[in-house]
């Protein structure tokens, strides 16, 4: 939008990154003005497969931000659950702490439970605690802890302080045992619990301070 010229900043075009002050700049989009968020808004969504973590998509597919109710702010996922994926997503207008929570250098931890075809042996476990090299690219550790398991699948808790694309899903792939269900159940201390997948619930004061702590602010 500001590529595009949508965005003035006192009547001139606005350049990416340029700092204004509220109540003295006047900010507007299609000659609409632009105010501050009063009060931020924080929303926990279980989310299921086969729905986009994104504000919408050119190809017409559902998005997290679908799902919310008619009446709801103008929130954004935080980071990204992929399509196949399920579990926990964190929705919010509230832009500082999203980026701190997003960005790797605050290891903020996210738990999942994963389902992966066979059986991983000890070498398997200790190279993902250990960190591994993928075609070139290093992953930090990973903490593992195996839930139960068969000669089929087998079912791991692990807890991730990155991030990064498919980063679950490329390390077990890169080790012979494809991800068969993903669900994440926890953002530092803000646990999944027991909301029934597809629904939506505001976060309480405690778990927004707690999310503010880990991220530094």
């Amino acid at each position: 939008m500001i590529a595009s010229g949508q965005v003035l900043v006192n009547g001139t075009p606005a350049l990416r990154g340029q700092q204004v002050t509220p109540g003295i700049d006047r900010v507007t989009v299609d000659g609409k003005s632009v105010e501050p968020v009063a009060e931020s808004t924080y929303l926990m969504m279980n989310k299921p497969v086969g729905v986009l973590t994104s504000v919408g998509d050119n190809r017409g597919r559902q998005t997290v931000v679908d799902r919310l109710p008619a009446e709801r702010p103008r929130v954004f996922p935080v980071g990204r659950l992929d399509l196949d994926s399920r579990g926990l997503v964190l929705l919010t207008d509230d832009g500082e702490l999203a980026g701190r929570l997003m960005h790797p250098r605050y290891h903020v931890e996210k738990e999942y439970r994963v389902v992966v075809k066979g059986r991983p042996g000890e070498d398997a476990l200790r190279r993902l605690s250990e960190g591994m090299l993928v075609r070139g690219e290093r992953f930090e550790p990973a903490d593992v802890q195996l839930l139960a398991g068969g000669d089929a699948d087998t079912s791991l808790s692990m807890v991730l302080r990155e991030g990064r694309k498919r980063e679950v899903r490329r390390l077990w792939q890169a080790l012979g045992h494809p991800v068969l269900d993903l669900q994440r159940v926890r953002i530092d201390g803000l646990r999944l619990g027991d909301l029934a997948e597809g629904s939506v619930r505001p976060l309480r004061s405690d778990e927004v301070a707690r999310l503010k702590a880990a991220a530094g602010l």
